[in-house]
């Protein structure tokens, strides 16, 4: 398999990414894929997807939002809603011109926050052929669970700090993106941790600002979903505690070609290599019979 460095330019910022391809044929399909909050390409999951859809006949492009992992942009860290749906337009358009690429034919693959994204960009771009949203972020739960009232009103309290210091021009104030129960960061669990744990990647830090967190109590992706014309799939684990299927299966049923498939996961054992490559395999077979010649 050949992987190729490449960078993209998106609204004057230098976005990194990769292209994974099996063969120089020219106008196949390519997947984006788009990573989950604080994400990064390199991270096991993101390149055994892109690996997968590339060993199946198609390109793969994979890439860092703007102040994550390999891309530029300041400050680092930061999720900004509107930024990273940038990100991703500017992604596609790249894909769309390049040689390999049909660009009729350019199907997008998000995952948690990414997998939220993907319906959002793809309400408004109709040349989109195909839309993959694994445990895709569909509005925060009432209540997290395994959170206190007292750590919940801790976490408001740094958002809160946090948005201020961007106000004024400060650096972040940041925390840990994942954390054991009882500590102070963005998601808390054990199967957070573990996922953690086992994590190989040159880039990925467990360091976010959390500013980005108020964004997302009013981002609700699934306002957007009755205006796809392509076919989606949601893929959901029916353990998640993080994106509840209780809102995200209306992104399926919503979506006027929308498709759902459940697994007996929690929202971070979809990662793991047994588990990501059922579900994996059961998207390729998704875009073989909705895309034509793959």
């Amino acid at each position: 398999m050949k992987t190729v460095a490449i960078t993209f330019d998106s609204s004057g910022t230098e976005c990194a990414g990769a292209l994974y391809t099996e063969t120089d044929t020219v106008g196949r399909p390519c997947v984006v894929l788009c990573t989950g909050f604080s994400g990064t390409q390199d991270t096991p999951s993101v390149v055994a997807a892109a690996q997968a859809f590339a060993a199946a006949g198609m390109t793969a492009l994979t890439f860092d939002y703007r102040g994550f992992g390999a891309s530029a942009g300041r400050p680092r860290q930061v999720v900004d809603i509107e930024d990273q749906l940038a990100d991703i337009r500017a992604a596609v358009r790249f894909a769309r011109e390049h040689p390999l690429v049909d660009p009729d034919r350019i199907v997008l693959w998000g995952t948690s926050l990414g997998g939220g994204h993907v319906v959002t960009v793809a309400a408004d771009d109709e040349r989109i052929a195909a839309v993959l949203a694994q445990v895709p972020f569909n509005g925060f739960p009432r209540r997290a669970e395994g959170r206190s009232t007292r750590a919940t009103f801790a976490l408001l309290r740094v958002m809160v700090v946090d948005w201020l210091r961007g106000v004024f021009g400060l650096s972040p104030h940041y925390i840990p993106a994942v954390g054991r129960p009882g500590e102070l960061a963005v998601m808390t669990g054990p199967q957070a941790q573990a996922t953690i744990d086992a994590m190989r990647s040159d880039t990925w830090r467990n360091s976010v600002a959390p500013r980005g967190l108020l964004q997302m109590m009013r981002y609700k992706p699934g306002d957007h979903a009755p205006r796809l014309r392509m076919p989606l799939l949601v893929s959901i684990a029916e353990g998640d505690r993080e994106t509840l299927a209780e809102n995200t299966v209306e992104l399926a049923e919503r979506a006027p070609r929308g498709e759902l498939r459940t697994y007996p996961f929690s929202h971070f054992e979809v990662y793991r290599a047994d588990n990501r490559e059922k579900v994996l395999a059961d998207q390729i077979d998704f875009l073989r019979r909705v895309l034509p010649e793959v």
